[in-house]
């Protein structure tokens, strides 16, 4: 599973860092390095137009994985450039960020926008996975999520707009429910498009979300 990111406008970022002058930035080797918004290529495209905007970048670095310890590592190893700066622009996912805010004290600014968990399905095209519902109905709809795989996250399916197995919202998407009905048919299971899914419970776990094991 990767997290998948797009670029803020740079004006937002601007608006962002509009008080900052000295500034550190830190880019992810793992996810927003495959989606191309925060590898070395990335960071270094975005230290050039912090410089041309006139702000002092006092250093970067691309950790492996932004999200987990290796975030206390490499900015323990960048301690002296991110004490140098007053703000550290992260070009990572929000997990990113956050970890980067518990190992430093100075301001941290997302560069990217997070916007959902997926996985490759070929090169460069990344699917939205898993919306962690904590109510998992794939044992029953042939392993395809219908909360996201239907543009309409439908849980009881198909609505009245599928049209010859492609989507009314997309017209170059596959229905998913054609997709479960053919699969379920292929598995002798098609009885299961009978069953009735209560609406989801959207509090299944409140937030903020924990759990002890």
């Amino acid at each position: 599973m990767k997290s998948i990111t797009k670029s803020k406008p740079f004006d937002e970022i601007k608006e962002c860092l509009e008080r900052f002058d000295r500034i550190f930035v830190i880019g992810c080797g793992t996810c927003a390095t495959m989606t191309r918004t925060g590898g070395i290529e990335e960071v270094a495209d975005t230290i050039g137009r912090l410089q041309e905007w006139g702000k002092i970048v006092t250093g970067s670095t691309v950790i492996a994985t932004a999200c987990d310890e290796m975030t206390g590592a490499a900015t323990a190893e960048n301690s002296q450039a991110i004490r140098d700066a007053n703000c550290i622009l992260v070009m990572s996912c929000a997990l990113g960020v956050q970890k980067t805010a518990q190992y430093i004290d100075q301001p941290v600014i997302p560069a990217l926008d997070t916007l959902f968990m997926g996985i490759e399905e070929s090169l460069g095209i990344f699917l939205e996975a898993c919306d962690q519902c904590g109510q998992c109905v794939l044992g029953e709809t042939a392993g395809i999520c219908p909360i996201t795989a239907c543009h309409k996250g439908l849980i009881n399916g198909p609505c009245g707009g599928t049209d010859n197995g492609k989507c009314e919202v997309d017209k170059e998407r596959d229905c998913a429910w054609t997709l479960i009905y053919q699969l379920l048919e292929k598995q002798g299971r098609l009885d299961l498009m009978k069953k009735y899914h209560p609406p989801k419970n959207f509090q299944v776990a409140p937030r903020p979300r924990v759990i002890k094991i």
